[in-house]
C-alpha cells in the first residue's frame, strides 16, 4: 500500500471518493504507524494544509446536527462553486457488541456523483469525548485534499470539549428549551466553543425563549469568555430552511486557523495518557519532547507536520526504555 500511495494520493486530490475512503481505511487501522509516516511525507512535498478549514459541531443526542449538515451540503454546493468540503461524523459504539449502526449518513443526502463533497462515518469506540481515536490523523489528511473539514461528534454531555482541540471554528448545537440558565452554567463546554447553534427552530417563540436565554446566560459568563466578547447565537431550522445560510455565509468567512503545532502537542500527550496513564504523560514531560515540538512553528510547514510521527516514535522509544 504505501508504495501506492503517490498514484493514490493523484485521484484523491480529483476528489475521487474510493481513493479517499481508501486512505482513510489505512489511517484507521491499528497499526498504522509506518503508513502513516509515508502518507504525510508524500503529502508534505505536494503543498500544506494551512488553508483549510476545520469546523467541529457538537451538541446533545437529537440536536439535529447530522440533519443541519445535510442542509449545509446542499447550499455549500451554491454558495461555494470552486470549493470543495468533507464531513467526518462519529457515531456511538455500543458498550455490549462494540458494534455501531453508523446511522448519520441516513440524514446526509449527497449528491452522488459531485466529487466537491465527501462524507465518512466512523464508530467512537467507545472514547469519551465524543471523537474516535483515529479522528484525529483522518483530519490531519482530509486538510489537505479539501478546503472545509466538518466534524461531527457523538451527542455528547457537560464537559466533552475534544473537537475543540482539533478544529479551528467549533459550534454548540442545542435544541429549544434544552436547558434552563443553571444548566447552562454548570456546563464546562459552555465555555469552548467559538458560536452556538440554536436548531429545530420550527416554532418561533420557542426559538426566541432560546435565544434569550442563551443570550442572558452568556452575558453572564462574558468575563470567563475568550476575548471576553459574546460568541455569535444562530437560529437554524432544516424544516423551514431558516439561518442555515447565514450560518454557512458566518463560516466561509471565517479566516482564523489554530496552531497545528499546538494541536499536534496535545493529540500527542492525549494519546500517551490513553497508551500508558499518567504514567506515560510524566515521562513524557520529563524528557525533552514537548520542548522538541514546541519549536516548531508555522513557518515550516514540512518539519511542522512530520513531528507528530517523529515524536510519536521518541516517545514509545523513551517510555520502552523505562520499561526495561
Amino acid at each position: 500500500m504505501i508504495d501506492q500511495i503517490s498514484s493514490i494520493l493523484n485521484d484523491a486530490y480529483l476528489g475521487e471518493k474510493y481513493q479517499i475512503a481508501t486512505i482513510i481505511s489505512e489511517i484507521e487501522r491499528n497499526d498504522n504507524y509506518n503508513f502513516r509516516f509515508a502518507l504525510f511525507e508524500e503529502l508534505n512535498k505536494r503543498g500544506t494544509d494551512s488553508t483549510a478549514l476545520s469546523i467541529g459541531m457538537t451538541g446533545t443526542p437529537g440536536a439535529g446536527k447530522s440533519s443541519l449538515l445535510g442542509e449545509i451540503c446542499k447550499i455549500f454546493l451554491e454558495l461555494a462553486p470552486n470549493k470543495k468540503m468533507a464531513i467526518v461524523a462519529i457515531d456511538p459504539s455500543s458498550n455490549i457488541s462494540g458494534g455501531s449502526i453508523l446511522g448519520d449518513r441516513t440524514r446526509v443526502t449527497l449528491p452522488r456523483r459531485d466529487n466537491r463533497i465527501f462524507f465518512r462515518s466512523q464508530p467512537s469506540q467507545l472514547e469519551l469525548g465524543g471523537l474516535n481515536p483515529y479522528t484525529y490523523h483522518v483530519i490531519r489528511f482530509l486538510r489537505y485534499i479539501f478546503d472545509y473539514v466538518f466534524i461531527e461528534t457523538v451527542g455528547i454531555g457537560q464537559n466533552e470539549i475534544s473537537v475543540s482541540l482539533i478544529s479551528d471554528l467549533s459550534f454548540l448545537v442545542m435544541q429549544p428549551l434544552g436547558g434552563h440558565q443553571v444548566q447552562f452554567m454548570k456546563s464546562g463546554i459552555m465555555e469552548v466553543p467559538d458560536a452556538f447553534i440554536i436548531n429545530k427552530c420550527d416554532e418561533e417563540s420557542l426559538a426566541n425563549s432560546s435565544f434569550h436565554m442563551l443570550e442572558s446566560t452568556l452575558t453572564f459568563l462574558k468575563d470567563i469568555l475568550p476575548d471576553q466578547t459574546l460568541p455569535p447565537i444562530f437560529k437554524t431550522s432544516v424544516v423551514k430552511h431558516i439561518g442555515t445560510k447565514e450560518l454557512l455565509e458566518y463560516i466561509l468567512a471565517f479566516h482564523k486557523k489554530k496552531d497545528r503545532t499546538l494541536e499536534a502537542r496535545l493529540q500527542l500527550e492525549k494519546w500517551i495518557e490513553s497508551e500508558y496513564g499518567n504514567w506515560g504523560k510524566r515521562i513524557l514531560a520529563e524528557s525533552r519532547m514537548r520542548g522538541k515540538l514546541a519549536r516548531y512553528t508555522q513557518k515550516n510547514e514540512l518539519e511542522m507536520n512530520l513531528s507528530y510521527e517523529f515524536l510519536e516514535k521518541e516517545a514509545l522509544e523513551k517510555i520502552k526504555s523505562h520499561l526495561k
